[in-house]
């Protein structure tokens, strides 16, 4: 089926999906340098035999767009995907201003709004097949999202000009991040998102409390897991009403694609969990078997 990799990468979010098609995708970056070298190499392996490449950018704060230049001179990004944005930073770093440039680049960016279509990322053809990629928001017109693209814009923070991402897979999983969008932002926006039951739920702002999901569209995403990020434990949000694996804790994350569910392993040979079935699967990669969460049907 396909593989997802949760990299515990400190402050900062970076994931990858071997898709069961034909593409890989990429979503954010951050390469802290004591690790660069192994998640270089273990993309770079990881992605060779597919035909598409994509990087995904929900949004271009440094602990999401850190490392980019490095991640480009080592696998090339002629797809990448961001929401379309004019944000600026006060001491622009060499991460943000290659993102600018692969940003405005009318060759390699593809811009990133609710409901948006493209060939291999939700489109099938003869050549190969979808990956199951689809935007939820921004809306573009809203007034709410003008504002915050503004702001970003002016220099403020873009987290809230993060867009909202959902990856299914056929028979299996349905996933959702949000970058790092901001607990008052989404309640804005709460009734203008088509929210759909999700399986793993990645907690926006690496989990913090300030980024906290609103309990309407938690209640509509029925989450089977939330993934809760890498901020200092003062600042989570620990979600107590829905079973949670904290990276801080476990390290790295992996999870196999099934039928009607998702394998998933972790990089800390002690951590675990008493909400998933134990199927008695071997290790992988150097992680540990922790357990299989169900899916929801649909």
């Amino acid at each position: 089926m396909s593989s997802i990799k949760s990299f515990a990468i400190g402050n900062g979010d970076m994931y990858y999906i071997r898709h069961g098609s034909d593409n890989f995708t990429i979503i954010d970056c951050s390469l802290p340098s004591e690790r660069s070298g192994s998640i270089l190499a273990e993309i770079s392996t990881q992605s060779n035999a597919k035909g598409i490449t994509r990087f995904i950018s929900t949004h271009p704060d440094q602990d999401h767009i850190g490392g980019l230049v490095d991640l480009d001179d080592h696998v090339g990004i002629n797809n990448f995907y961001c929401v379309k944005n004019a944000a600026t930073k006060q001491e622009p770093t060499v991460d943000f201003n290659h993102y600018c440039s692969l940003r405005d680049d009318a060759n390699k960016a593809f811009y990133l709004h609710e409901g948006c279509t493209r060939r291999w990322m939700n489109q099938t053809s003869d050549e190969r097949g979808s990956s199951g990629l689809d935007v939820l928001w921004p809306v573009t017109s809203d007034a709410d999202f003008q504002s915050a693209l503004a702001d970003a814009a002016a220099g403020m923070s873009p987290n809230n000009i993060s867009c909202i991402l959902q990856y299914t897979v056929a028979d299996g999983p349905r996933m959702m991040w949000m970058g790092d969008l901001e607990t008052d932002f989404m309640e804005k926006i709460e009734t203008k998102v088509e929210i759909p039951k999700v399986d793993v739920l990645f907690a926006p702002h690496h989990g913090r409390t300030s980024g906290k999901v609103p309990q309407a569209w938690l209640k509509l995403m029925d989450p089977g897991l939330v993934v809760i990020g890498e901020a200092p434990s003062e600042y989570l949000h620990y979600y107590a009403d829905y079973d949670t694996i904290t990276q801080n804790s476990c390290g790295d994350i992996l999870f196999e694609t099934d039928r009607n569910k998702v394998h998933i392993y972790v990089g800390d040979n002690a951590y675990s969990v008493n909400f998933l079935a134990d199927e008695g699967r071997d290790h992988s990669d150097g992680l540990y078997y922790i357990g299989t969460l169900g899916c929801h049907e649909r």
